[in-house]
């Protein structure tokens, strides 16, 4: 089953790289082995030609990497989104230009959305009316301080699809590769809504 989902990832990578998601070597993607492992994109690599060997074996508790390779410098927040959510096979980590500006442009702790249809592509969305928060997290070059922090704030709330780091970008994640690129792209269609939306009304 990971193996599939391995082959999964690496298609969705090339198509977030076709799509300048993740520029400059940006972003890292990984899916989930089983409870103890999960397979992180190389620290580095571009992600518009990634293939399987690029990915490392990464322990899902300790952060250890067997092969002695670098995975990304986010790996403590992809490791903690397999521990705060069993249901999680994949995660993917982007720097959309929408996401990074409203990350910036919101002060508060979360980005509110409402009144959109495309709501209606994250898992249990039924209806435009619902207000969906995405949480927004300042951002640190501590991964491990800044996993801190995410940890506390899930113990309070429901994190649900994905979080911004303010200035850096999205991470989102789903039960396998297909849900995590829904969200990704529902959530970044609606950013480019809110985005303009806001700038058309002067604010």
């Amino acid at each position: 089953m990971w193996q599939q989902r391995l082959a999964e990832v690496v298609t969705a990578c090339h198509w977030i790289g076709n799509k300048g998601w993740a520029p400059a070597t940006g972003g890292n993607m990984s899916i989930r082995q089983d409870e103890q492992w999960c397979w992180l994109s190389e620290s580095g690599r571009d992600k518009g030609s990634l293939t399987t060997e690029d990915f490392l074996q990464v322990n899902i508790e300790t952060l250890e990497a067997p092969s002695g390779r670098t995975p990304s410098a986010e790996t403590g927040l992809h490791t903690l989104i397999y521990r705060l959510f069993p249901q999680a096979n994949a995660v993917l980590h982007v720097h959309t230009a929408n996401a990074t500006v409203l990350s910036r442009l919101e002060t508060g702790d979360q980005l509110l959305l409402s009144g959109y249809e495309m709501q209606k592509a994250l898992s249990g969305q039924q209806s435009h009316l619902d207000t969906v928060p995405i949480a927004i997290f300042d951002n640190d070059q501590d991964i491990a301080a800044l996993s801190e922090r995410i940890f506390a704030t899930a113990q309070q709330q429901p994190l649900h699809y994905g979080f911004l780091l303010r200035g850096h970008g999205l991470t989102c994640w789903g039960k396998d590769v297909s849900e995590a690129r829904r969200h990704l792209e529902g959530l970044e269609f609606l950013f480019d809504c809110e985005l303009k939306r806001r700038l058309y009304a002067g604010r």
